[in-house]
């Protein structure tokens, strides 16, 4: 085996594996989900861009969610576990995956779980404060591609994975974030500590710079699938 087969994921890793994020909104979770998906060739699932998408192009689906979204509210258990279920038995994922915005609830963590019928998942929650995430969401833009985010000093109305363009998404207002926040502790808190009882959970301090939370993510998920699974 030569030197670049040893550095390709998809050559030194034997199984699938199913990652899971979890973490307050704006705790960098699309990010980190979008290039860890690329480094290591597994599709990122986003409940939020599905949703997102189903809004902008008018579907049965999109006018169904359309305004729990403005509102920075919880889409409903049953609705957002069917468009899991469907974007899971799409091919793409027979490798593997990253989700990112699902479980929100330890029901929907329970009905993944049946889902997958078996399959592990290596919980991965990114922790911060709140004082971090309301700056980097007041000031947040998303690509209206692929879905990266930009917190930074916006030197560039383009996105530099893709090339494009920079969005500010409706529910990244101080309004809507405080609800959203609030909907976090009431609703995901307990999703977290139910996880935190698996083997297969790790915490990654999301206060750090975007490319040292990279570096912790890949580790604890190295830890918890074991080596030779992920370079």
């Amino acid at each position: 085996m030569n030197g670049s087969e040893e550095q390709d994921p998809a050559n030194v890793r034997p199984h699938p594996f199913n990652v899971v994020l979890v973490g307050l909104p704006g705790a960098g979770k699309g990010t980190q989900a979008a290039q860890f998906a690329r480094r290591h060739r597994v599709p990122k699932i986003s409940t939020g861009d599905i949703l997102r998408d189903a809004v902008a192009r008018g579907t049965p689906l999109g006018r169904e969610v359309a305004a729990t979204l403005e509102a920075g509210g919880l889409v409903p258990d049953d609705v957002i576990v069917r468009v899991v279920q469907e974007r899971l038995e799409h091919p793409d994922t027979a490798r593997g995956f990253v989700l990112d915005g699902f479980p929100r609830t330890v029901p929907q963590a329970a009905a993944l779980d049946a889902l997958l019928g078996g399959r592990a998942v290596v919980v991965i929650f990114l922790e911060i404060s709140p004082d971090v995430i309301l700056q980097r969401l007041v000031t947040r833009r998303t690509c209206e591609s692929c879905g990266q985010a930009d917190t930074g000093a916006h030197t560039s109305e383009y996105c530099a994975s893709c090339g494009g363009g920079f969005v500010k998404r409706a529910d990244d207002h101080i309004d809507v974030i405080r609800r959203r926040l609030d909907a976090y502790v009431e609703n995901t808190q307990p999703l977290v500590d139910w996880y935190s009882r698996r083997p297969a959970f790790r915490t990654v301090d999301a206060n750090q710079p975007l490319a040292d939370v990279a570096r912790a993510f890949d580790a604890a998920v190295l830890e918890c699938l074991g080596p030779g699974e992920i370079p």
